[in-house]
């Protein structure tokens, strides 16, 4: 864990501006290599970054390794990762099971330009536990996976519109946080409400002629780890069957949530679902599948195929990290008990602060949780809006302070390798700053 002296109490501590400025303050003091770093990264790339997320104020520390649960910093600052890679890095930094497979699959070679051992093997085990899934296609991110999805449900009913929700995220070139966003792919969008049946149902009905799919994820990630009403996902598939439009579920982030993913838990299945982040062991990946009829437009052996480029979406990493992972190691029982672990985590935290009365709470489903600083019910991400941002930035910074690691906006996942002592002791932490900031938060 960082060894930052955390004891004295900051100055101007009824004041959050006060407490945030002191509190960068001690983190850039701490950090001094990590802030030179980005300083001079900010010369070769714009805000010296090329992965917007990973930026976070006053800036982000440099890490130097991951081993196990940890992560070490340029600085020499040892961290429990409680962020995983956004979910990605579900089995740690550096499982031997994971690291044996990615070694002997460069050992055969690292690109072969062919169909290899693995890809099949991982696609049977795919097909095999996610009810959706009759057949499917790799890629290289979940991104891609979800363009193509949406690009097969166009195909599929010959028509353009595709309904998302307000503050969805399905990848970089499909960002709806925003209405307008000049990033994202010119898609012909129309917006419903998440956990909104009435509102939602009504603009679906209103645009069923023109509409291909509907895209949602079971659990909204990037909008604040809210997750979907059964009643809600239900309403939508029954909708969507009436009129002939393509469900797609957006798993990228939830099919850790069981065996079969969320909606194997829900009971609700999709036409098609989108996969990614872990499912590669940590090296990128991607996948897209679904119904039998729908993905049989991507067989080459069949006139007036659909494309489906990506010189890596095969690669031997990926795949070979992946079958191995999902095999050998995230089995049915090891993602229902790491699902467990993460809700008896996040009812550990939500417990300390009704405690201490803050004006905040944890919510998520399994291993995937959002820290909000926000008291009043959270249902979709419009409600999570907090006028008082800052809050969230000082309770990071003051866990980071603490050898705790997670994102900035509340985000944070369980990975196989964090044990029930990292939890213990982001608790105690958590609890800490609670009580220093009290009448803050």
């Amino acid at each position: 864990m960082s060894m930052i002296d955390v004891s004295a109490p900051s100055k101007g501590h009824n004041k959050l501006s006060d407490a945030l400025a002191d509190a960068k303050a001690r983190f850039a003091a701490a950090n001094p290599q990590s802030l030179a770093r980005w300083e001079s990264a900010r010369a070769v790339m714009p805000g010296g970054n090329t992965r917007t997320v990973l930026h976070y104020d006053p800036f982000p520390l440099t890490m130097v390794k991951g081993e196990g649960g940890y992560l070490t910093s340029l600085d020499g600052g040892r961290y429990a990762d409680f962020l995983n890679e956004y979910s990605a890095g579900l089995y740690g930094h550096s499982h031997p099971v994971i690291l044996k497979a990615m070694g002997e699959a460069m050992a055969g070679g690292i690109v072969l330009g062919a169909p290899n051992r693995w890809e099949v093997e991982l696609a049977a085990l795919v097909t095999a536990r996610f009810p959706s899934i009759e057949q499917v296609r790799f890629t290289n991110s979940g991104t891609e996976a979800n363009l193509m999805a949406l690009g097969a449900a166009r195909a599929f009913t010959k028509r353009d519109k595709i309904m998302v929700f307000d503050g969805a995220y399905h990848g970089g070139v499909l960002y709806f946080a925003q209405r307008d966003v000049a990033v994202n792919v010119p898609f012909d969008v129309v917006f419903g409400t998440f956990n909104h049946m009435e509102d939602s149902l009504a603009v679906l009905n209103a645009n069923a002629e023109d509409l291909a799919a509907v895209i949602v994820e079971p659990m909204i990630g990037g909008g604040g780890c809210l997750p979907a009403e059964r009643d809600f996902l239900q309403a939508l598939k029954d909708a969507t069957s009436h009129h002939g439009i393509i469900l797609i579920f957006d798993e990228v982030m939830t099919s850790r949530s069981s065996g079969g993913g969320l909606q194997e838990r829900l009971g609700v299945i999709p036409d098609m679902t989108t996969l990614g982040k872990y499912l590669g062991g940590g090296a990128s990946f991607g996948a897209f599948g679904g119904r039998r009829d729908i993905m049989a437009l991507f067989d080459p052996t069949a006139p007036g195929a659909l494309p489906h480029a990506g010189t890596f979406n095969n690669n031997v990493l990926s795949m070979a990290a992946g079958h191995a992972g999902l095999s050998a190691v995230f089995t049915p029982q090891a993602a229902e008990d790491l699902y467990r672990r993460g809700e008896d985590f996040k009812a550990r935290l939500n417990g300390i602060i009704e405690t201490l009365g803050a004006d905040m709470q944890v919510t998520g489903c399994g291993s995937i949780l959002g820290l909000h600083c926000v008291a009043h019910p959270i249902r979709r991400p419009g409600d999570v809006k907090d006028p008082r941002v800052d809050r969230k930035t000082l309770v990071h910074l003051e866990m980071m302070l603490r050898g705790f690691s997670f994102a900035q906006r509340g985000y944070m996942t369980l990975s196989l390798a964090t044990s029930g002592d990292d939890e213990e002791g982001f608790a105690a932490a958590f609890e800490e700053v609670l009580r220093r900031h009290g009448d803050i938060l």
